[in-house]
C-alpha cells in the first residue's frame, strides 16, 4: 500500500548547516499494517511523513501508494489518498464551525461542492452513530463548535474526520503527545479501533516506547535518516522497553538518550 524507493532528503544543501534527513530511505507497508515509528530527535520521523505526504519534494527516489507513483504530485493532490491527524489538536478542523459541519467537510472532501443542502437527515443520524463509538458523548452536541472542546475531544474527532472516507494511508504525526496521560490512552485506544475495524494502513509516529510496542503489528526505529530496526509478529508482541533499548544499542552502537521516549 505504500512504498518509498531510495529516497533521500536533504536540508540546506552545500551550507554549513547541511543537513541529510533521508538516507537512501526504503520501506514498505502491506496493505492493513499499522506501524508505529520511534526515534530520537532529528532521527528523520517527521521528514519522512512529510515526503509521503508531499509537504516538500524529495531530492531523489520514489514514493507509491498502492502501486501509483506520486512522487510528483503536489501535496493537494496527494492528500485524497491520505488521513492525518497532526501533534496539535486544534489542527485539522475548524474551531469557528460545529461537530457536524466539520464531519461534513471530511465526507466531502475530493468531491465538487454544490448549493444543495447542507447535511442530510440521514448524514447526521450516521455522524450521531459514528461519534458514540468514540464514547465521549460527542453525539449528543452535533451544532456544539469545535473550538469549545477539550483537547481530547477535538483529537479524537479530527481522527474520525480523517477516516471518514477510509483513506489508502492513514498517518498519524504524533497525535497524542500534547495530551494528557489519561487522555492520550484513551485516544489511542479509539485509534487502535478505528484502524482495525476499517483495515486501515496506518503509519504512526510517536515519542513513547511503551505505546510504539503496545500499539500495531511491525515497529520501526529511524537514526540518522535511515531504518536501523525493524520489528513484527510474535517478535513484537514479546517486546518489551528493556529489549528495545538493548537492540538499538546492538544496531547503532550507541546509547538511546531520549529520557522523554523512555519515560513516556
Amino acid at each position: 500500500m505504500l512504498e518509498l524507493r531510495n529516497v533521500t532528503k536533504v536540508f540546506n544543501p552545500g551550507t554549513v548547516n547541511e543537513k541529510i534527513a533521508l538516507d537512501n530511505f526504503s520501506m514498505t507497508l502491506e496493505d492493513g499494517e499499522f506501524v508505529t515509528v520511534i526515534g530520537g530527535n532529528g532521527a528523520g520521523k517527521s521528514t519522512m511523513m512529510n515526503a509521503i505526504a508531499g509537504v516538500w519534494p524529495v531530492d531523489a527516489g520514489q514514493i507509491l501508494i498502492d502501486g501509483e507513483d506520486v512522487t510528483k504530485l503536489s501535496e493537494h493532490k496527494r492528500a485524497k489518498y491520505l488521513g492525518r491527524v497532526f501533534q496539535d489538536p486544534m489542527m485539522g478542523t475548524a474551531a469557528t464551525m460545529g461537530i457536524e459541519e466539520n464531519l461534513a467537510l471530511a465526507k466531502r472532501r475530493g468531491y465538487g461542492r454544490t448549493l444543495r443542502a447542507g447535511i442530510t437527515k440521514k448524514e447526521r443520524e450516521d455522524y450521531r452513530q459514528r461519534l458514540a463509538i468514540l464514547g465521549l458523548g460527542l453525539e449528543d452536541r452535533l451544532t456544539t463548535k469545535v473550538g469549545l472542546l477539550s483537547g481530547g475531544q477535538r483529537q479524537a474527532l479530527t481522527l474520525l474526520m480523517a477516516t471518514l472516507q477510509k483513506p489508502k494511508l492513514l498517518l498519524l504525526d504524533e497525535h497524542t503527545a500534547a495530551l494528557d496521560p489519561k487522555t492520550a490512552a484513551k485516544v489511542l485506544e479509539i485509534t487502535e479501533y478505528i484502524v482495525n475495524k476499517d483495515h486501515l494502513t496506518t503509519l504512526m509516529i510517536t515519542h513513547n516506547m511503551k505505546d510504539a510496542i503496545v500499539h500495531g503489528n511491525r515497529l520501526i526505529m529511524l537514526m540518522d535518516g535511515r531504518i536501523i530496526l525493524d520489528i513484527r509478529g510474535e517478535e513484537k508482541k514479546k517486546l518489551t522497553v528493556e529489549d528495545l533499548l538493548h537492540k538499538f544499542g546492538e544496531a547503532s552502537g550507541e546509547e538511546f538518550t531520549s529520557d522523554k521516549a523512555i519515560l513516556g
